[in-house]
This record gives C-alpha cells, sequence and structure tokens, in this order.
C-alpha cells in the first residue's frame, strides 16, 4: 500500500472516531458530517490505489465511487447509503439546511449510521 492512501485511511480512522465522539455528546449533526468525511477519505484511499491520478478535490462520495470504479463492486445497500451520506457533508454546513438536518438526526439515527458506516468503511478496506 502506497503512503497516500496510508494517509487517506489515517485520516478516516480519525474521522470515524470523531463520529463517536459527536455521539457521545449528542452532537448529532456531525455525527453524519464525520460519517461523510469517513468514507470520503477511504474512497479517496481507494482512488490512491487503483488510479495514477490524485483523488478530485470533490466531496461527491458517488463521484468518486464512479471514477474509481469502485461503484461497481457494491452492493444495493452500500449504494443507498452512499446517496444518505452525500448531502450530510454539504447540508450540515448552510443554516438553511442544519435546523432540517438537525431535526432528522436522533441518537438511535446515528447510531445505525455510525453502524451502517462501519460496514462500509470495512468493506472498502479490504479492496485497498
Amino acid at each position: 500500500m502506497n503512503n497516500k492512501a496510508l494517509y487517506w485511511i489515517e485520516m478516516s480512522d480519525y474521522d470515524f472516531d470523531t463520529a463517536h465522539a459527536m455521539l457521545d455528546t449528542g452532537r448529532y449533526l456531525y455525527v453524519g458530517f464525520m460519517c461523510h468525511q469517513t468514507i470520503e477519505k477511504l474512497l479517496k484511499a481507494y482512488w490512491s490505489t487503483v488510479l495514477e491520478e490524485p483523488p478530485l478535490k470533490i466531496h461527491t462520495l458517488s463521484r468518486l465511487a464512479e471514477k474509481t470504479g469502485i461503484d461497481k463492486e457494491m452492493s444495493e445497500t452500500q449504494l443507498d447509503l452512499i446517496d444518505m451520506l452525500e448531502p450530510l457533508n454539504i447540508e450540515a454546513r448552510y443554516p438553511s439546511y442544519k435546523e432540517r438536518l438537525m431535526k432528522s438526526l436522533d441518537s438511535a439515527r446515528c447510531k445505525e449510521l455510525i453502524h451502517s458506516t462501519d460496514e462500509l468503511r470495512l468493506w472498502i478496506k479490504t479492496k485497498l
């Protein structure tokens, strides 16, 4: 495994730990944001493993997955998670979305989000 991929993996692991910390402190908005970041960085690790060019500086999970071709190997459940996580990066940043998003994220939903993110995270790691 190359150093670029290792960098992205370490950052992803840190973000996943942060998602747990945000859950523990009731900061549910940021649980979703950090789950998005976890998968984004693992997709960039995968990119660094399978493509010669550096990863695009984008946050669109579906585009990162498509560009690397890993989306072709993903199950419907994994693709659904990508679709669910994708807006959490943008919506957590803007006040017009924040309130609506905060109402949809509670402890139970965030626990499930972390669980699903962990499953996808571990699956992507097997591909590295």
